[in-house]
């Protein structure tokens, strides 16, 4: 007997209940809001992103959208970028529908929520063609960079605190990765 796979359209079904449900290929992942030092690791990226904005706007960052990549595919990454030229495309409705530019997640305690954002969502972004995908990891404290390279995410880098991040996608931006974990 086979499963039927969940839509989004079922997806939007579900209750409000403080979770966050993403549908991958048709499975449904269930996770809790995320904690203190996942929010605080949001704040200060998105800060970071908004300042570069307000001063180069070339595009648009969100917190928490929602990402409909088909039918089987939609998501709640931590943050998303999608340039100014790619707002049309992806933005003109109530949520993104197609792949922004950067996606970044924040791993989540737990072997589940680490294995997904690490390896299901990676691949996900990868199918879609998502040009960069951010993994921040706040009990490493560090952030692995993996940049589309016209089939797949490939790893080009892991940066520690004492690194800069930076991104051909925003030029001029860079933070130094210390400063995106709390103290």
């Amino acid at each position: 007997m086979s499963k039927t796979a969940m839509t989004v359209a079922d997806l939007d079904l579900m209750p409000d209940d403080g979770n966050r449900y993403e549908l991958i290929e048709g499975e449904l992942y269930v996770s809790r809001s995320p904690g203190l030092a996942h929010q605080r690791s949001s704040w200060k990226l998105s800060g970071t992103l908004f300042v570069y904005l307000e001063a180069n706007p070339i595009g648009e960052a969100l917190a928490t959208p929602g990402v409909i990549f088909d039918d089987i595919n939609g998501v709640i990454p931590d943050l998303v970028y999608f340039s100014n030229e790619r707002r049309d495309e992806i933005a003109a409705g109530t949520r993104i529908s197609g792949a922004p530019d950067l996606v970044v997640e924040i791993v989540s305690p737990g072997s589940e929520n680490e294995r997904r954002d690490r390896v299901v969502k990676r691949d996900l972004y990868a199918k879609f063609g998502v040009r960069e995908y951010w993994l921040l990891d706040p009990v490493l404290r560090c952030v692995e960079v993996h940049r589309h390279d016209g089939r797949t995410l490939r790893t080009v880098g892991v940066l520690g605190p004492e690194d800069v991040l930076t991104s051909p996608l925003l030029p001029g931006y860079s933070v130094k990765v210390a400063d995106l974990f709390p103290q």
